[in-house]
């Protein structure tokens, strides 16, 4: 898009692109040969020899600011004002407001940005996915783009993985935008609808991406299909309902997106879904008839259960025993296709969706674990009577039926951003997908001090309670002795309890957090770097957690992860890994995984069982071989999550015609 299509979008209310599909041609060009030439692209504009000179140059426009005082020093940013809204992000002007911002960033917060933050600050502002080390100071780097386009006048959205890290940078930053004449607001979970529109009306907004999404959809059913200015003060002048009161968000002007890859990827396999809800009339006892009959059912005789794509298939021998018991009851029972959708969901509650793995029960309430992030989904249901399905198998009262109002794909909703950046420690795998989806490209960005992060050999074992044993053993070896801290990192709630019973067993003592103790995270993440300190989390303890290193942990060693289980994507893994040796500290990592975890068992089965068998010989298992039976299991999981986005993406295009929530549509 030319800059000046991109002003004019910017300039009208409720700012957004349009997101027509492909044309056929253009769709199969990018399934052939969008994967081959993404790493060409993404190194055509942002060579790091380009970024370095950027930076050279911002270093140039430093001189002699530190003899200005604090009035001069915020004249000469004000004065930016104008020439940014008028010229534009020329590389020029753009390299004296980072020079500006530099130094005041050093005299109100005490840091100043490294030559890598402004690389990584000036090609987020291009619109560019910029990949930076874990712990490379990536919330300070996104400061110089945000505030760059804030003082041109642009609304900026700041986006991050959760609650913690929007209130934590959104208030660890205020005294900068203070300084610079720009308000900050945070929108987080549970906030009131007042209070979401004062915060949408600063200059800087940081927010989730899940609450930023569910408030453009509230907003598009709001509007409905009559959202053009001319729309909206037409009803004013007629004294109709003033629509746009209602309205919380000032449009998608500029994003920044924290942890993209997260977003991007790993929670784009699902569909976010406005809803209303209505009283429940027969379904508890309708559930439980469902429940009891599935209980009934035989796997491979009447089902067919697909653990790698998460799903049931039932047979003509299930469907024959569905009807027979269905012959006598009501309801849903007397329809053929509603009876086996409920009868397959039911499946699905009891073998696919697991307790403190997929969903914990606090409070009589059957609760959404995300597992990219460890952390509960509060107020989130699955759809199509599967979350009053869980609620009976678990003995919970019934929650309300759920009707669709609205629904969206991050893929879509990220693409209507009049401008758009990302940035995340990895995005290298997934370079392709980003380019072809998001139309942004990756530049990486060189590290300001060597990485000091020490490997260990992974180490593979046949069973979980052998795992768990040798993970106590190197515990015991590292922390019990005072010397260093050690962080545990397990892929659910339920592993978390094991690791922290097997710990409790020996005495060690340790914190745990996870979706069901997650009220002291702070505390537990403010002490994670003391000597001798045992941490055990799920994801909650990954992406953007800072764990600061207690006195003389350097000397010893620096931080240990311990890694219990590969995820889905390496990327993850990797996310656990930047825990430790961040900004040139010294620190470790570890692998223990075991034959039974979940993702050996579900997708690379055969693997597993030929790993198994050379182990029964007694021969050891080499390194290569772990780490090929890592990748064999890892590629079949992403090819298969790859699959789910693009049926997503496909499927939400197809009803964006039946679903009032995208306005107008080209």
């Amino acid at each position: 898009m030319l800059v000046a299509d991109a002003a004019e979008i910017a300039a009208r209310p409720h700012a957004e692109r349009a997101d027509p599909p492909l044309p056929w041609h253009d769709e199969l060009a990018q399934g052939l040969f969008g994967a081959a030439l993404a790493p060409w692209r993404r190194f055509g504009a942002q060579r790091p020899g380009r970024l370095q000179a950027f930076a050279d140059r911002v270093a140039q426009h430093a001189q002699g600011l530190d003899a200005l005082d604090d009035a001069e020093l915020s004249g000469r940013l004000q004065a930016l004002r104008p020439r940014l809204r008028r010229e534009g992000f020329a590389e020029a002007l753009v390299a004296d407001c980072f020079a500006l911002l530099q130094e005041a960033s050093f005299r109100v917060l005490g840091r100043r940005h490294y030559p890598s933050q402004l690389m990584g600050g000036w090609a987020l502002l291009q619109g560019r996915l910029v990949e930076m080390a874990t712990g490379e100071g990536k919330t300070l780097t996104a400061v110089l783009p945000a505030c760059t386009a804030a003082l041109a006048g642009q609304p900026v959205h700041v986006v991050t993985v959760n609650d913690y890290l929007a209130q934590r940078d959104a208030a660890d930053l205020a005294p900068l935008y203070s300084f610079l004449g720009l308000g900050v607001g945070t929108v987080v979970q549970g906030m009131a609808q007042p209070a979401r529109r004062a915060a949408y009306a600063q200059a800087v907004t940081y927010c989730t991406n899940k609450e930023l999404a569910f408030d453009y959809l509230r907003d598009r059913v709001a509007l409905g299909h009559r959202d053009s200015p001319l729309h909206l003060a037409l009803e004013r002048l007629g004294g109709g309902p003033d629509r746009d009161q209602r309205l919380v968000m000032r449009g998608l002007h500029f994003a920044i997106v924290d942890e993209a890859d997260s977003v991007f990827i790993d929670e784009a396999r699902t569909p976010l879904i406005l809803s209303s809800t209505r009283p429940n009339t027969e379904s508890a006892e309708h559930c439980g008839q469902a429940l009891d009959l599935a209980r009934e059912l035989v796997a491979g005789e009447d089902y067919r259960l697909d653990a790698r794509l998460r799903r049931v298939e039932l047979s003509t021998a299930g469907k024959q025993k569905i009807d027979a018991f269905a012959e006598p009851l009501s309801g849903p029972w007397t329809s053929t296709r509603g009876r086996e959708a409920l009868v397959s969901q039911a499946l699905s509650a009891l073998l696919l969706f697991r307790r403190d793995e997929h969903y914990v029960v606090a409070e009589g309430k059957v609760q959404i674990v995300d597992e990219s992030t460890g952390r509960i989904l509060p107020d989130r249901s699955w759809e199509r009577g599967l979350h009053q399905l869980i609620e009976a198998k678990e003995g919970c009262s019934l929650s309300d039926e759920r009707r669709t109002l609205a629904r969206i794909t991050y893929q879509r909703l990220f693409r209507r951003y009049v401008r758009l950046a990302g940035m995340t420690g990895t995005a290298r795998e997934v370079a392709p997908e980003i380019r072809s989806v998001y139309r942004l490209d990756v530049a990486a960005i060189p590290l300001h001090r060597p990485s000091r992060r020490i490997h260990e050999t992974p180490r593979l074992f046949a069973t979980c309670a052998e795992k768990w044993q040798a993970v106590a053993d190197a515990v015991q070896r590292l922390a019990v002795a005072g010397e260093r801290p050690v962080l545990i990192g397990t892929r659910s709630v339920k592993a978390s309890e094991e690791i922290s019973a097997v710990l409790h067993a020996r005495g060690i003592p340790h914190a745990l957090l996870n979706a069901k103790q997650d009220q002291d995270e702070a505390r537990v993440i403010a002490q994670a770097g003391q000597a001798g300190r045992v941490t055990v989390a799920t994801n909650m303890a990954g992406r953007g957690t800072d764990i600061h290193l207690g006195p003389g942990v350097a000397e010893r060693g620096g931080l240990h992860v311990i890694l219990t289980e590969f995820h889905e994507s390496r990327r993850i893994d990797r996310q656990l890994y930047g825990r430790c040796a961040r900004q040139g500290d010294p620190g470790s990592c570890a692998v223990f995984v075991a034959l039974e975890d979940e993702l050996f068992a579900v997708h690379a089965p055969l693997g597993a069982r030929l790993t198994r068998a050379w182990r029964a010989s007694g021969r050891p298992l080499p390194e290569p071989a772990i780490q090929g039976l890592r990748r064999l299991a890892q590629s079949a999981a992403e090819r298969k999550n790859a699959r789910v986005r693009i049926r997503n993406l496909k499927h939400d295009r197809q009803l964006d015609q039946l679903l009032a929530f995208s306005g107008r549509q080209p």
